[in-house]
């Protein structure tokens, strides 16, 4: 399964962090309490009851099930050193801008009689910091999975495709079954 383009930001983005998650089941409830200010928020988050968060967190239990683990580690790195993630996300959108590398089906609308159908092709592009907002902003916007593939298709399209516009005016790109989607900062 191929990972979204909202996971691949997120990704991009704990690239930044200075130090790791906590490693150990009590070490990562304990953060997660904290940080939802409670153990009934952080059982409704990891859809437990109160009382196997109180648990974890006293030590009691230390080996979550491989479903349990896997929430619980995303939640954490959800909420993971956010004034680094801030940071990194408002230097790519304001002056690093970030490298789409993507391996996907491409196709082209443009006139008729040509030879533009679509073909896989293997991409790995820079798209300037407009782009990196873009992308940031409809992410935490809630834009689902569709909309974000429009705005990568778009940044791809005037980079890659258009030379940045200096050529190939009023191509339109199709953006479709992504094999592989990887995002860097």
């Amino acid at each position: 399964m191929v990972d979204s383009l909202a996971d691949s930001l997120d990704r991009a983005l704990e690239g930044a962090f200075t130090r790791r998650i906590p490693q150990s089941a009590q070490a990562q409830m304990k953060y997660l309490v904290k940080q939802l200010k409670g153990t009934r928020a952080a059982a409704q988050v990891l859809g437990v009851s109160q009382r196997t968060v109180e648990r974890y967190v006293k030590g009691q239990l230390k080996r979550p099930r491989q479903d349990l683990r896997g929430r619980l580690e995303r939640e954490v790195r959800k909420r993971w050193q956010p004034q680094v993630r801030a940071r990194a996300r408002k230097k790519a959108a304001s002056t690093d801008g970030l490298v789409v590398s993507t391996r996907a089906r491409f196709g082209f609308e443009a006139a008729g009689g040509t030879t533009d159908d679509a073909r896989v092709r293997d991409i790995t592009q820079a798209l300037p910091p407009q782009w990196a907002d873009r992308l940031f902003t409809a992410r935490e916007q809630g834009a689902d999975e569709q909309q974000l593939h429009r705005i990568a298709a778009d940044g791809l399209a005037q980079m890659y495709f258009r030379a940045n516009d200096s050529r190939a005016h009023g191509l339109g790109v199709e953006f479709t079954d992504v094999e592989r989607l990887d995002i860097e900062l």
